[in-house]
């Protein structure tokens, strides 16, 4: 395994899933052997089947997939999209405003709150109107 990359897990908003990839073989009873692409050539391409997702098969979904675009130490960049919501936390002497956030490259689902200060200090974009 010398040599072979892995996705790096990097804070909270890892990648988790970056397929969908045809399943070449059964590898053992828990793991599966993946047909991935060239430029993930470094990647090991066995994963345990926790680490992957059913997909259901529906006659009206098109896939539009666009990987995102993975720099050579498999990390890729992200930025925030869009605030979803806002929520004001109170504690005993003082009020904390949060954001809920959504990033580039994850679903809503995904979204996570970030105080609002630092969202303004650093994408004011974010809340022009």
């Amino acid at each position: 395994m010398r040599g072979v990359k892995r996705f790096i897990v990097r804070g909270k908003l890892s990648l988790r899933y970056i397929g969908p990839y045809e399943i070449l073989e059964r590898v053992g009873t828990v793991g599966y052997q993946l047909a991935l692409l060239p430029k993930l050539a470094d990647v090991h391409n066995v994963f345990y089947v926790s680490n992957l997702r059913k997909y259901i098969h529906d006659l009206e979904h098109a896939m539009l997939y666009e990987p995102p675009e993975l720099q050579e130490d498999l990390s890729y960049k992200e930025f925030p999209v869009g605030v979803i919501t806002r929520e004001v936390r109170k504690l005993r002497n003082r009020v904390i405003p949060y954001v809920k956030v959504r990033w580039s490259n994850h679903d809503d689902h995904e979204a996570s709150w970030e105080l609002e200060d630092l969202m303004r200090k650093h994408d004011p974009h974010l809340f022009e109107e």
